[in-house]
């Protein structure tokens, strides 16, 4: 519940960074990393961990030896996410800048990308940005998840980015839905 202020506090701070009032929940997170095939991962990125709802699922799915780096805007929750997760690389900065910071840390690939960025909020522009840099950084068998409200699919913005997704991997599929969630959401499961 701590978590969950805190999470609310940073979004009243820059609503346009955390997109969200409230952290996910473990449904969600579930169905989240449920799909993903650990034994072929050896190296995950976290993009806008928060306060760590997939970062939980991710730690009790992957196996011990797969690297995981967390990149996390928000100085606040980055910090916090370090102090609580000691054993993932907790990365303060913008998913923006993928390929530096993945060179940075001498990753040349990413075989899996678990996402809760706050896609509908930003502009198209920096939403195809971001997809591109991160489709180029996948490995070939690599795989991608994010998810969305489910009241964005009437939304404009929520079918702009459906579009997207289609228009940067050969496979797009959604998961059932989370009724669980606030609000409902569903995941994102791509492929390259």
């Amino acid at each position: 519940m701590a978590q969950g202020f805190e999470f609310l506090k940073e979004f009243m701070r820059s609503p346009s960074r955390v997109g969200a009032v409230w952290p996910s929940s473990t449904g969600l997170a579930s169905r989240m990393v449920e799909w993903i095939d650990w034994s072929a991962v050896d190296t995950v990125v976290e993009y806008g961990p928060g306060t760590g709802a997939f970062t939980r699922a991710i730690l009790n799915t992957k196996p011990e030896r797969c690297r995981f780096l967390a990149i996390e805007f928000s100085p606040i929750l980055a910090a916090d996410l370090a102090a609580r997760y000691p054993q993932v690389q907790v990365v303060t900065g913008s998913v923006e800048d993928i390929v530096c910071i993945c060179d940075e840390h001498g990753i040349a690939r990413i075989d899996a990308v678990v996402c809760g960025l706050p896609w509908s909020i930003w502009t198209p522009s920096l939403q195809r940005s971001i997809m591109r840099a991160t489709r180029d950084m996948l490995s070939e068998r690599g795989y991608f998840t994010t998810f969305a409200y489910l009241q964005g699919l009437l939304l404009p913005g929520g079918r702009a980015f459906t579009r997207l997704l289609d228009e940067v991997f050969p496979t797009v599929q959604r998961s059932r839905v989370v009724w669980r969630n606030l609000p409902p959401a569903f995941a994102y499961r791509c492929r390259p």
